[in-house]
């Protein structure tokens, strides 16, 4: 029996949801890309991310582009795809995403499947009303190298050291920031 709990007005948490039917939402929401949905073994969170958020997703994804432009790296953007694995019961959509030291893997790849494929080397959090969700644990599931966080008053990176993320003062992604 699906449960649902309604966390804030831009947020709802559904309880007992199957692979399939979160797969099913994210066809059905892809004409919503407000939307974001985090998966984490039937547990669904669906949030609508405010004006805030947005904002400083935005001005990070050009911190980031502006930096590989001016260090002359190769970079995949992927924005929020979906960053999902059947085989963990596990996913999510980060905020901004990018493959830097993994680019040349996935050049010219049309969908990108986490089995085959390694996962983005930094995805982007904002995190003004965090998640409900431990979306950090999702993210070292997949096995994402590098995280950043903003919320709101500060940017923190986190680097996957032995399964678990530790905050570091310089990106691996992007050596040149820190």
């Amino acid at each position: 029996m699906t449960t649902a709990l309604i966390q804030s007005p831009d947020r709802v948490i559904l309880r007992n949801i199957s692979w399939h039917s979160y797969q099913s939402l994210i066809r059905d929401f892809e004409s919503e890309p407000a939307l974001r949905l985090t998966y984490d073994r039937g547990t669904l969170e669906i949030r609508m991310p405010l004006d805030p958020h947005e904002t400083f997703k935005k001005l990070l994804g050009r911190l980031i582009e502006a930096a590989t432009e001016e260090l002359d790296l190769e970079i995949r953007s992927l924005g929020s795809r979906t960053c999902d694995r059947e085989d963990l019961s596990r996913g999510l959509e980060p905020d901004q995403c990018y493959y830097i030291q993994n680019e040349a893997q996935v050049r010219g790849v049309a969908q990108i499947d986490l089995t085959q494929f390694p996962p983005p080397d930094l995805a982007v959090e904002v995190d003004i009303s965090s998640s409900s969700l431990n979306r950090f644990s999702i993210y070292a599931a997949l096995n994402v190298p590098e995280v950043w966080r903003y919320d709101g008053r500060s940017l923190t990176i986190h680097t996957l050291q032995a399964g678990e993320y530790q905050m570091c003062d310089r990106s691996s992604a992007l050596p040149v920031l820190g």
